[in-house]
């Protein structure tokens, strides 16, 4: 009998994107404010994935400055400042257009006494908004990955939110879009996952798919 679901956030609950196009511009001039290039700083970003996932950097600012000392460049108090403030509210927008069928999933899950976990890759900046959030009162338990350090796909983290959430794994499904193998982890964990697919359906997995918010309310979903 299934007692709880778990939730990825980004491209499940939340999305980064409106018709194909992310809310935020992402103007970003990188070559102005600390002498790299957008491409020089996405390799430099990109390499420090686990580190910022896993809360070996606290926050923001201190990625940059590693990545300053590391490239041996200026250090700018100022633009580092002014790219935390831009991250902030590129990270903002999107739980300020929480899709009504969203909330109407989690409130069926609710009403039908599941307990609610979300379990989320995500640093300090990403989740600044979370808290004063629509989705924030309806789950049980909060698993954010830089706050716990491990991150997706470690079968440590579901394991974690299981163990809080008073269920075995064997009792929870996990939902999410597919990044970072999460599915693959959650599986391995002992978990039934599914892959939500209503914001983003380019990432490829043998998982079945929920095309909308609704499918989770499935009774196949809680039987099988």
């Amino acid at each position: 009998m299934i007692k709880a679901v778990l939730f990825d956030l980004f491209e499940t609950l939340i999305t980064e994107f409106s018709d194909g196009k992310r809310l935020s511009k992402r103007d970003y001039n990188y070559q102005a404010l600390l002498g790299l290039s957008d491409e020089e700083f996405q390799k430099e970003w990109q390499s420090r994935s686990k580190d910022r996932m896993t809360g070996r950097f606290p926050d923001y600012p201190s990625v940059i400055k590693d990545i300053i000392a590391k490239r041996e460049l200026e250090h700018n108090d100022h633009a580092i400042q002014h790219l935390y403030q831009k991250r902030m509210e590129e990270k903002m927008l999107p739980f300020r257009n929480i899709g009504p069928e969203v909330i109407h999933l989690l409130t069926s899950l609710k009403n039908n006494k599941l307990k609610l976990g979300l379990v989320s890759n995500c640093t300090e900046e990403e989740i600044s908004e979370w808290r004063h959030s629509e989705l924030a009162p309806y789950f049980d338990e909060v698993i954010f990955s830089y706050e716990v350090g491990f991150a997706k796909p470690d079968p440590r983290i579901y394991e974690l939110a299981c163990h809080r959430l008073k269920v075995e794994p064997s009792e929870a499904i996990f939902i999410g879009d597919g990044g970072s193998q999460e599915l693959e982890g959650a599986h391995g964990a002992g978990l039934m996952a599914y892959q939500a697919v209503w914001f983003s359906s380019f990432i490829d997995s043998k998982f079945t798919k929920l095309v909308n918010p609704s499918d989770v309310l499935s009774g196949d979903l809680f039987s099988s």
